[in-house]
């Protein structure tokens, strides 16, 4: 089962610093997740596809589709749980 982890940024949101040292931190944890950081200024056609309206937007998907999708700063226990319902 492939689990990713796709964080929509901008390098102008402010929010958006609140929330890196938290998924830094989820990454050490988690080997076996593929952390994407999306810069939505760059990639605009993969938020339209997304349907990202506001940031930091966090969706996590596996091999079935997105599983959970965070809008603003999310704290690390609930993006672990979402990512322990998307491993399993």
């Amino acid at each position: 089962m492939t689990v990713t982890l796709k964080d929509f940024y901008a390098d102008w949101c402010g929010p958006c610093k609140t929330q890196d040292p938290i998924l830094e931190d989820l990454e050490e944890e988690w080997g076996d997740v593929e952390f994407e950081k999306i810069n939505v200024d760059e990639e605009q056609d993969v938020a339209n596809e997304y349907q990202v309206r506001s940031l930091p937007t966090l969706i996590i998907e596996n091999d079935d589709g997105i599983v959970e999708r965070f809008v603003g700063v999310t704290q690390a226990d609930d993006i672990d749980d979402a990512l322990q319902q998307a491993s399993a």
